[in-house]
């Protein structure tokens, strides 16, 4: 089955051709490093490192690029706030994200380009723009984008141009042309960080940013744009607009959308305040468990924070571990280099149907039934095996010493097993009372004993 994918440009799924039989240019946009990343965050990274596995599980050479925007409006107000220069706030708070999210499993990119890295490119976009009268000057000094000068703007949200207000995230301007203009490049306020440019000192606006990096490590023209559904607009049709008007090429080929992630109904956003950051959520639950909490939903749908729904995820991931402790898995690093004509084919066509994890992991749970039913039955395994730590490792889940998954990080595991020891010598001793005082004791710290003909296992609940 041949790969397709949902594009959100055309609005339906298509098979997928890159520009190169073996090769794949992806861009994702990144955080705006201001701030610790929330659950909305962690979703993007997350399906998109899915997707990046899967890619490369294909045979293609993946370049993955993933951009930083290290200079902004928020990110000068919160240095101002804490009296540090914007550099200092930035390189924090991006050793901060690459903490959290190889937390959640995830791969790192080809490429991690910063805005503040990239000002020549930006400045040379912007040029091409006001040279072919995409792009003017306004009485304020800055440059903006001329929306209307740009035929196809609203092809990708399938918004009426004649409709639409300003974006969200661009500023009034009374010297604007049209009020749907944005701003390319802002003069420089005192006291705050400004580059050189034609157009005297200052600094980019947001959409230029993505559209001169995506360019400059991808060409002009590349396969994958990807990124959250609320980039879509603005942001991903300006990108578009800029790109497409500069340099005659025809931009991305396949825009990709993960859905929202939605608490009491609305969208987790900071903006909002409705968010948990991934450091508040792993305070209590396993960064694993949110891997798997994201995995559970087709990332084009909305996904519905909650507790339960963590616990649920933390129940199959359980289920997993399980399994890999009954036949002594070891710690699953790396790949699993194995053909994919190995790979069950519900799991292949699930992955190659738009990337549905969800499906996928039906396919994982009936091959965790049928690998427990062989080892009940004390049939040989390996086969069975080898298809299952595959299929974990292309999704980056069961990756831990599974004993270690059980007993947790907390607990004193010297002290427990002395005990499970003494409980055991009390029942040789028939003293059963002392037995189950030691069992309830551990219950009631959440240790759960499990006994078998082998001997006494246990995991904390």
């Amino acid at each position: 089955m041949s790969l397709s994918v949902y594009n959100s440009l055309h609005r339906r799924k298509e098979l997928f051709e890159p520009l190169e039989p073996n090769r794949v240019g992806m861009y994702v946009c990144g955080v705006t490093v201001y701030d610790y990343c929330h659950v909305g965050h962690a979703r993007v990274m997350v399906v998109f490192d899915v997707i990046h596995r899967w890619l490369t599980e294909l045979g293609f050479d993946v370049n993955y690029v993933r951009n930083f925007t290290d200079v902004d409006d928020k990110i000068i107000k919160r240095a101002s706030e804490r009296g540090i220069d914007i550099h200092q706030l930035t390189n924090e708070m991006i050793a901060a994200f690459q903490e959290d999210i190889g937390s959640l499993g995830c791969l790192p990119p080809s490429h991690e380009p910063r805005a503040t890295a990239h000002m020549p490119d930006m400045v040379k976009m912007i040029g091409e723009l006001v040279a072919r009268k995409h792009a003017y000057v306004s009485s304020s000094g800055d440059v903006l984008y001329a929306v209307r000068s740009f035929d196809h703007y609203g092809q990708l949200s399938g918004k009426n141009i004649d409709d639409l207000e300003s974006g969200s995230r661009v500023d009034v301007d009374d010297s604007k042309r049209d009020p749907l203009d944005f701003v390319l490049w802002k003069m420089a306020k005192p006291g705050e960080p400004a580059w050189d440019s034609p157009w005297g000192q200052g600094r980019p606006g947001w959409h230029i940013e993505c559209s001169a990096m995506s360019c400059s490590h991808l060409g002009n023209t590349f396969d994958i744009h990807g990124g959250g559904m609320d980039l879509k607009f603005p942001h991903h049709e300006n990108e578009i607009a800029q790109a497409c008007a500069s340099n005659d090429g025809s931009f991305a080929r396949y825009w990709l959308h993960n859905g929202f992630v939605n608490i009491n109904a609305e969208k987790m956003s900071k903006s909002l305040g409705n968010f948990f950051t991934i450091r508040e959520v792993t305070k209590n639950y396993h960064p694993e468990v949110l891997r798997m909490f994201i995995l559970g939903t087709h990332y084009r749908s909305p996904l519905d924070f909650s507790d339960s729904a963590l616990d649920a995820a933390k129940a199959g991931l359980d289920r997993l571990y399980e399994t890999l402790r009954r036949f002594k898995g070891e710690t699953l690093d790396g790949r699993c280099e194995m053909s994919e004509s190995l790979i069950p084919p519900a799991f292949t066509n699930a992955m190659n149907d738009d990337f549905n994890t969800t499906e996928a992991l039906a396919s994982l749970f009936d091959t965790n039934r049928a690998l427990n039913k062989a080892l009940n039955e004390r049939a040989d395994v390996s086969d069975l095996a080898a298809q299952f730590k595959a299929m974990l490792n292309l999704l980056a889940i069961g990756q831990h010493d599974a004993e270690a998954w059980f007993k947790g990080g907390d607990v004193d595991v010297a002290r427990i097993e002395a005990l499970i020891a003494e409980r055991g010598e009390s029942k040789k001793a028939r003293d059963f009372a002392r037995a189950d005082a030691i069992r309830d004791a551990l219950i009631a710290e959440g240790i759960v004993l499990e006994d078998s003909p082998s001997g006494t296992t246990w995991k904390k609940v």
